[in-house]
């Protein structure tokens, strides 16, 4: 089989931009990436001309999402993250954490085994990557549960994490939790000590009960905003916490509904690209249009962009990672650059995979994608395979 060869577009390489260049796959890997020499035997490869003004990033990485294309993590069925993982590479997402909600125990350590079970074994190029679990739940605080049941919510407990780690064959990579809770800042220890990511969400936390939580552990915020405390001039809170401590990465979703522009900007002033993630925190409604869905075990409706419950509760998004990146472009007057360091490097870095993700370099996985100039997805390279899933998104 003969190498791939991407020819013209500016790529965005880990050090350098290289305007008009070239880059190279061989099976699943980046072997040669530059500026395009002058003599070059095309007909030693496979060759894509892409267009001049095209732009090429590495694959974004989203380590918040549920679901999408009529599918959910906590179906716990290979089909459902099967689907994820087809659906996906079309908004430029390459890899991702299959992300539970909280349910029953025993409903998440079925969506726990099955999502260990897929990754060990039907994991392949040409599909976004699981790269493992996000736990959202159920270790939350009742009075912040958003979407999530709050039936079903219970205190941080560190023994039934380690029974959900082992039926997880340890692909638990980031756990939200509310440390203000009992057993909140043991269970943060524990996280801590054993390398899993300990993430301060849907939390009702004091400013002074973050600090503690900092102390104890934490280095990421699910969901900027949403979820958490807010900032008054004499509380903090959770959201003036993760603002204030650089400590602590941020995701965030740039739809503008979970956040108003003006607040993405506000945050990104304060956080800059360094210190945030974008993601989708997307449900099994993106890509399925108008209708009504459900969200565990509750009904939810989606309207334009929008998905709520009942109660008018947002729940989740339908948001595709293209248009996170394009939003948060919009919104804050950032640049590419940015957006792959919030949508790529921060990712890898804070999974521990830059070794071999997060950005375009020789050896790395050829996770790649090809944009436009109005960041619409021409291509998508996942583990050096082009994607021809042509399923398409209604939203």
């Amino acid at each position: 089989m003969k190498s791939i060869l991407l020819l013209n577009g500016r790529i965005y390489a880990e050090n350098d931009v290289f305007v008009n260049g070239y880059l190279i796959i061989n099976e699943e890997k980046i072997i040669e990436i530059g500026k395009k020499p002058e003599r070059l035997n095309v007909a030693e490869y496979d060759v894509i001309q892409l267009p001049e003004d095209s732009i090429v990033i590495p694959g974004m990485i989203d380590m918040h999402i549920h679901g999408a294309a009529g599918a959910d993590t906590m179906d716990a069925t290979t089909d459902a993250l099967q689907t994820m993982a087809k659906v996906l590479p079309q908004e430029g997402t390459t890899s991702f954490l299959a992300t539970t909600m909280t349910q029953e125990k025993g409903e998440i350590e079925k969506a726990l085994q099955n999502a260990a079970k897929y990754i060990n074994e039907h994991t392949a190029p040409g599909e976004a990557e699981v790269i493992g679990i996000h736990l959202e739940g159920p270790f939350l605080s009742p009075k912040r549960a958003g979407a999530q049941p709050p039936g079903q919510i219970i205190h941080p407990d560190v023994e039934l994490f380690k029974k959900w780690q082992s039926l997880s064959d340890n692909h638990i990579k980031l756990v939200t939790l509310a440390p203000e809770e009992e057993g909140g800042l043991e269970l943060t220890s524990y996280l801590k000590e054993t390398g899993v990511i300990a993430s301060i969400g849907h939390s009702d936390a004091t400013y002074e009960e973050v600090v503690q939580g900092i102390e104890a552990g934490i280095t990421h915020a699910t969901h900027l905003y949403n979820g958490m405390r807010g900032v008054h001039h004499r509380e903090p809170g959770v959201l003036g916490g993760v603002l204030m401590h650089d400590e602590i990465t941020s995701e965030i979703i740039a739809d503008g509904i979970h956040s108003r522009p003006e607040m993405v900007k506000f945050a990104y002033r304060n956080k800059g690209s360094e210190k945030m993630v974008l993601i989708t925190d997307a449900m099994r409604a993106k890509c399925m249009g108008n209708g009504s869905f459900t969200l565990g075990g509750q009904d939810v409706t989606v309207q334009g962009n929008e998905a709520r419950l009942a109660d008018g509760t947002l729940a989740g998004s339908i948001l595709k990672m293209k248009d996170a990146a394009k939003n948060m472009m919009e919104f804050t007057g950032c640049d590419i650059r940015d957006v792959i360091q919030m949508t790529s490097v921060n990712p890898a870095k804070e999974l521990g995979i830059y070794d071999r993700k997060g950005s375009l370099l020789s050896g790395k996985d050829a996770d790649i994608v090809v944009l436009n100039q109005e960041m619409d997805v021409l291509y998508t390279f996942c583990r050096g395979k082009l994607v021809t899933d042509k399923r398409s998104c209604k939203q």
